[in-house]
């Protein structure tokens, strides 16, 4: 959705939105309008618990983007979200294209069934690749972590195209995943940084837009590309395309950049006139690099045996080993980061761990995935073109109804909470649709249901989906201070990608333990010799025989029932979102205040007090909405000067989201 777009949908007239001073916590329980709400009210506000996260403590990375948004003309800012629009539209694409390529480049190796080691290698470095991005983001800045996620997401398009066998394809994983989750989380920090909280659901559903479209151009990209090239053309355009897509936001940043470093707003760099010595010791507890290897080497260790089944031994000491030193490496996570001695820069902030609302939030998001990789990804594609013979495309479109029903859902749903300035309830009620989608999936994903069933049930679990990620998500940024908030929100997006590879790693455990098992003992004898070549093979499979031939009678029962095993696991892994949402506390989003400044989008930010890196005497303009600052772009450069950022002093804010301009004297 273009920025235009988005602000024709919003703008309406509001009435004036005055705003409040945040200098102490007790007027936190005081509404917009000054006037004190009741009993209950003031204890919800109270009950957001205190966070340790200050000025004084934010790293130079966090430092730097409140420079810089404090610069920001509204040309800028609109020119920025267009590189964002353009990145997101070239990697959704590329999703939906690779994802209707990758049984067909495992399959090429002999090694089908391998699919889902391949996407646990996936969801392990989504995952594990968050943190450390985002704390790149803290420590360096927004450009340079944007920049290194694109340059290693084109390394792993040329190694995936490059590859010659199945273990160089999913090494190349770790560099495209790697890319792919670091744009992921940028995307979402630089939509953190640049809105407030009642508008952020809606400005973070422009990177989910493109793939209302690109659901169905996707699907028919691969069968082209399949028919008239070949499955690694379709990784290697990408290392062209996404490039050229990022070029606009990379400018905006680079330059927006170099204008707060001319107005010396840019803090010093933590590194300056330090021996390599001190500079390797600075890097190791500002990046926490130790608690970052334990939660990547303890998930990697655990995941990836579990999809390899019966080619492993599991009296093997060295996968026994795996397994227990993954599980002490997660195990011991925790309390490394808890410590203030051994990690005094953790990845995830201490507070946050008492935070219910955050760790209910963090487990939500596990047991989504988990679940979303059990019932859609990894194989759900291979039984629909196996036990109903559809062809790449049509097979594709049915697996993204998913992914279309939940992005109209989504944008609908950030709408609803712009005007109810609520979020738990749509959690909740999207967790209940979620799982009663699952439920019919069971019952509709067989051979005899018509392919309008097994639709509809991917619709029912597309709208849950819609209804629950998302706001579940701004809720666990909602209890976080902006200093927090890359940290908060990589923490959600880790502990997603997480369920994810675990979801994978259990539909490979029970894929790879039953297929194979169940073709011996239904194929018939003048086939059975070929188990082996049809469990590793997607196309001889779907292809090799024609539908009510005995041999593939045999493989479509074998894909059947155990399809209806991972859904029934799906189930139970999806059931306890329900109650995690209820865990979550209800908060007036309107009412908290996390300092975003300069251009933002949204008008109910509050004016406050900081000592933020940047000029003291700050304007913190409103953008897409009637009303505001009309004047020209760089108007906003007489208001920066030399000051000094420890000055406390007012702030003027412009609304221009639905409202009035505001100025407080």
């Amino acid at each position: 959705m273009a920025v235009a777009d988005t602000a024709a949908l919003a703008s309406s007239a509001h009435e004036e939105i005055p705003l409040r001073r945040t200098s102490s916590r007790p007027e936190k329980a005081k509404s917009v309008s000054g006037v004190e709400h009741d009993d209950d009210q003031d204890l919800e506000a109270a009950a957001r618990p205190e966070t340790p996260a200050s000025i004084e403590s934010a790293q130079v990375g966090v430092k730097r983007a409140e420079a810089i948004a404090s610069t920001w003309s509204k040309t800028a800012l609109y020119v920025a979200y267009l590189g964002i629009a353009l990145t997101a539209w070239a990697t959704s694409l590329e999703s939906q294209t690779t994802v209707n390529l990758a049984v067909y480049a495992t399959s090429a190796f002999s090694a089908h069934s391998l699919v889902s080691t391949v996407m646990v290698v996936q969801g392990v470095v989504l995952s594990v690749a968050k943190p450390p991005m985002s704390k790149i983001a803290d420590v360096f800045g927004r450009f340079e972590a944007f920049s290194l996620s694109v340059l290693i997401y084109v390394i792993g398009y040329i190694q995936q195209a490059a590859a010659d066998n199945v273990k160089t394809y999913a090494a190349a994983q770790i560099f495209y995943s790697a890319g792919s989750t670091g744009l992921q989380i940028l995307i979402q920090i630089f939509v953190a940084d640049t809105s407030d909280l009642l508008n952020r659901s809606l400005v973070a559903t422009l990177p989910d837009v493109p793939f209302l479209v690109n659901v169905w151009i996707g699907p028919s990209l691969a069968d082209t590309i399949l028919k008239n090239l070949n499955w690694r053309w379709g990784y290697a355009i990408w290392a062209v395309v996404l490039p050229v897509a990022f070029m606009p936001l990379a400018l905006t940043l680079w330059m927006t950049q170099r204008k707060a470093a001319k107005k010396g707003l840019l803090p010093p760099s933590p590194f300056k006139d330090k021996t390599a010595m001190e500079v390797a010791k600075s890097l190791w507890y500002e990046l926490d690099i130790f608690g970052l290897l334990l939660i990547c080497a303890g998930f990697s260790l655990i995941l990836i045996p579990l999809t390899i089944g019966p080619s492993i031994s599991w009296d093997n000491p060295s996968v026994v080993a795996m397994l227990v030193v993954g599980a002490m490496c997660v195990i011991g996570f925790p309390f490394w980061e808890s410590s203030k001695t051994l990690a005094p820069r953790a990845f995830f902030p201490r507070a946050l761990f008492k935070n219910r609302t955050v760790l209910a939030g963090l487990t939500f998001a596990f047991f989504y995935f988990s679940a979303f990789y059990l019932s859609i990804l990894p194989y759900f594609q291979s039984y629909l073109l196996v036990v109903h013979g559809l062809s790449v495309t049509s097979a594709g479109r049915i697996t993204q109804i998913f992914t279309f029903s939940g992005t109209i859902t989504a944008i609908l749903v950030s709408f609803i909470i712009k005007y109810t300035k609520r979020y738990r309830i749509l959690v909740t009620a999207g967790a209940c649709i979620y799982v009663l989608g699952l439920v019919c999936m069971v019952f509709t994903r067989t051979q005899k249901s018509s392919l309008l069933a097994i639709g509809a049930s991917q619709l029912l679990v597309g709208i849950g989906g819609g209804m629950c990620h998302g706001p579940a998500q701004l809720g666990v940024q909602a209890s976080a201070s902006h200093s927090e908030v890359a940290a908060a929100t990589a923490a959600f997006l880790t502990l997603l990608e997480i369920g994810g590879a675990v979801g994978s790693a259990i539909s490979g455990a029970v894929w790879s333990g039953n297929i194979l098992t169940k073709l011996e003992l239904y194929l018939p004898p003048e086939t059975q010799d070929r188990a082996v070549d049809i469990y590793g093979s997607i196309s001889l499979a779907s292809t090799g025989w024609p539908m009510g031939d005995p041999t593939r009678e045999a493989i479509n029962l074998a894909y059947q029932e155990t399809m209806t095993k991972i859904l029934i696991i799906a189930v139970c892994m999806a059931t306890p979102c329900i109650f995690l949402s209820l865990m979550m506390k209800d908060y007036k989003l309107d009412e908290i205040e996390q300092h975003v400044t300069g251009v933002v989008i949204g008008s109910t930010q509050d004016a406050t007090y900081t000592a933020e890196a940047g000029p003291s005497d700050e304007s913190t303009v409103r953008l897409l909405g009637g009303g505001g600052d009309d004047g020209d772009d760089d108007d906003d450069d007489e208001t920066y000067g030399s000051t000094n950022g420890n000055d406390r002093r007012d702030k003027q804010t412009g609304s221009l989201f639905g409202g009035k301009q505001v100025k407080r004297a």
